[in-house]
């Protein structure tokens, strides 16, 4: 460990950070520090060393090739570092320190308040960090400790906790919709409705996923709107644009006190379960034993 002789890890946690987010300004996130501290910090370490780490553009980021055999030599001993003082942190009785999540939005407004809200309530010293975003990220690359996904979403080499009740697709309007439209008794009944369209975060629209008797049915619907937040979406079927396309969860409140009415049940069959997963872990620290102990604890509750 001669390398670190002279050295802050901050110096090397930052290498590490921009080689593998290639942008200062999201390796500055990850650190909590300013892209300015972060860029200081990396010149400071590049004049100690003598040799230029990274090659800078207005628009990107890359390793020289002195940079890449530096990042090759000092992340797995600087893992080993992170491992041994997380173990020391493990050995605290009170959880302390920050969580960092991923999830999707949807999934994340489930959870909130069975789970994070409750962790937070019962642990003052643990901070949660949370992070929604439509795309499936690799939750170790990008320094997330867990991420919230639907079953079918996780990957194989992860531990998952099932999280939640049953969940479901909802076709809904509001009852001055129905008022003046017809409602839809098949999927294809859609085609002749204003409905409120979804734009996926790649640029997409969202096709409306039926499903009855093992056989599944998309439709691309067409409508007044297109948004690109279930939120508001909500907003819009709530104020009679039209049927919109919701997570059971998001408008099963409205549902019961008539604020919407409910369309083509039968197409909407259970989905795969919402659940937490994380990689396995040597040493984790009391925070993250804490939350994954929650966690399983409202799965065995149901």
């Amino acid at each position: 460990m001669r390398i670190m002789a002279g050295r802050s890890l901050i110096e090397f946690d930052a290498v590490l950070a921009i080689a593998r987010r290639t942008s200062f300004r999201e390796a500055a996130l990850d650190l909590g520090m300013s892209t300015t501290a972060l860029s200081n910090t990396i010149g400071k370490l590049e004049r100690k060393l003598g040799v230029r780490l990274f090659n800078r553009t207005t628009r990107s980021v890359s390793l020289t090739d002195a940079g890449q055999k530096f990042v090759d030599q000092i992340g797995p001993p600087l893992q080993d570092i992170h491992d041994a003082m997380e173990a020391v942190r493990s050995q605290q009785e009170t959880p302390t320190g920050t969580l960092r999540i991923n999830s999707y939005a949807t999934a994340a407004r489930e959870i909130l308040s069975p789970l994070l809200l409750r962790f937070v309530r019962r642990y003052p010293e643990v901070q949660i960090d949370l992070v929604t975003e439509g795309r499936l990220v690799d939750i170790v690359a990008d320094g997330f400790d867990m991420g919230i996904r639907n079953l079918d979403d996780v990957p194989s080499d992860m531990i998952a906790i099932p999280l939640g009740r049953p969940r479901r697709y909802a076709a809904v309007a509001s009852p001055t919709y129905f008022e003046e439209h017809d409602r839809p008794r098949v999927p294809p009944d859609l085609r002749g409705h204003s409905c409120i369209r979804v734009r996926l975060p790649n640029g997409a629209l969202y096709r409306w996923h039926f499903e009855k008797e093992g056989q599944p049915f998309q439709v691309d619907v067409d409508g007044p709107i297109t948004l690109d937040e279930a939120s508001l979406a909500r907003i819009a079927a709530l104020e009679g644009v039209g049927i919109g396309f919701f997570m059971e969860s998001d408008v099963r409140e409205d549902i019961a006190k008539g604020r919407l009415v409910r369309v083509l049940d039968d197409w909407t069959p259970p989905l795969s379960p919402l659940c937490l997963y994380y990689p396995s872990r040597r040493n984790p620290s009391a925070a993250f034993r804490a939350f994954i102990d929650l966690a399983r604890d409202i799965a065995d509750r149901g």
